[in-house]
């Protein structure tokens, strides 16, 4: 069945009358000199105008892109009142192949289309998107974060993106064994590119051993290169989290790691990881603890490179945005507290924690 406008009605069921909806504003957005179609989802400004990426990827319908966009704007609201940030939740996706379709006439459009919002939504980059591309949005668009250090920007984000996953296994380990120290735990880390290389260094720094898997063999290489001691290498994640004796399992690549094939069969204690949407959908969270596994909440650790690129709107100071970061630590041992106390996963306290950040700020908002 389709709505008047051709689409999906389900998707409009999830954006009206769905948990998952409660949007507050979704623009289409068309170019037809330079091709551009886009979704920019605007979830909540409770908080302040909304911040989330740009993701560039070739959708199977538009459909899929619009509910993608949906659900990543409402994360985005999560992982910003979480992280303290002033800044509700949204997010945009381009509808395309980056490698064949992105083109510097496309992000001009686009950068006209954020710029049209006049603040409400405020972009970064994300799959499919770089600093250089964010260089190019914000030449129509002031609106614009993560762009290079030569452009007023901060740069690549991966790098708080990636200590603050690992401030998160650190508060993992102080709640599960009473000790934040990673000194000789065995961490699996699937996907080692952007932010994964970064946090295998953390790893070994403190004397951790790290197994890895990567869908690109030059990736893996890499970190064996740069590692030749205390680092190796699995075929795939489907060996990764059957490690025989792995204390911490890090999904740092695509979302739903977490799922009903794979939760039975994990070997580690702790989950804590970079991706995005790591739970394939509602319940996986109390498989988890069934089975006595430790979950931090992905968009709680993974928050670094989303305090950096806000960052970047007050004049960036690289110290101030790793002294946020490590109060990822803090927030995280606060979640399994609250998951304690109330007696539910650690999911479902960080939305409690969430929700109640953005419903007050709403009534200060109603009171004023």
């Amino acid at each position: 069945m389709t709505d008047v406008t051709g689409a999906p009605a389900d998707v409009l069921h999830t954006l009206f009358h769905s948990d998952q909806g409660g949007h507050e504003q979704v623009v289409l957005c068309q170019d037809r000199a330079s091709g551009l179609k886009a979704v920019i989802a605007i979830h909540s400004t409770a908080l302040g105008p909304a911040l989330g990426g740009t993701r560039f990827y070739p959708y199977a319908t538009e459909a899929e892109a619009v509910a993608d966009a949906l659900n990543l704007a409402r994360g985005m609201s999560y992982k910003n009142a979480m992280a303290g940030l002033d800044h509700g939740g949204g997010k945009a996706v381009i509808i395309g192949d980056p490698e064949r379709d992105k083109t510097e006439e496309l992000l001009l459009a686009y950068g006209r289309m954020v710029a049209s919002l006049g603040g409400r939504y405020v972009t970064a980059c994300d799959v499919g998107t770089y600093v250089a591309d964010m260089d190019v949005v914000a030449r129509e668009c002031r609106w614009t974060t993560g762009r290079s250090p030569e452009n007023g920007g901060a740069g690549d984000s991966s790098v708080l993106t990636a200590f603050g996953v690992y401030q998160g296994m650190r508060a993992s380990a102080q709640h599960l064994w009473g000790d934040p120290s990673l000194r000789g735990r065995k961490v699996g880390i699937a996907g080692v590119g952007k932010v994964g290389h970064h946090l295998v260094r953390h790893l070994r720094d403190e004397g951790a051993e790290v197994v890895i898997t990567d869908v690109r063999p030059d990736a893996v290489q890499r970190i064996l290169d740069a590692h030749p001691e205390g680092v190796t290498a699995v075929a795939d994640t489907e060996r990764l989290i059957r490690v025989e004796g792995l204390d911490i399992y890090a999904p740092c690549a695509l979302g739903g790691a977490l799922n009903d094939d794979t939760v039975p069969v994990l070997t580690a204690k702790v989950v804590c990881g970079a991706a995005n949407n790591q739970l394939a959908h509602p319940g996986v969270e109390k498989d988890l603890a069934d089975r006595g596994i430790l979950y931090a909440p992905d968009y709680v650790v993974n928050a670094g490179g989303v305090i950096q690129v806000a960052d970047e709107l007050h004049g960036f100071d690289f110290d101030r945005c790793k002294a946020k970061a490590s109060k990822i630590f803090d927030t995280t041992l606060a979640i399994f507290a609250r998951a304690k106390t109330d007696g539910i996963p650690p999911a479902a306290a960080a939305d409690r924690i969430a929700e109640q950040r953005m419903a007050e700020a709403r009534a200060s908002r109603v009171a004023r």
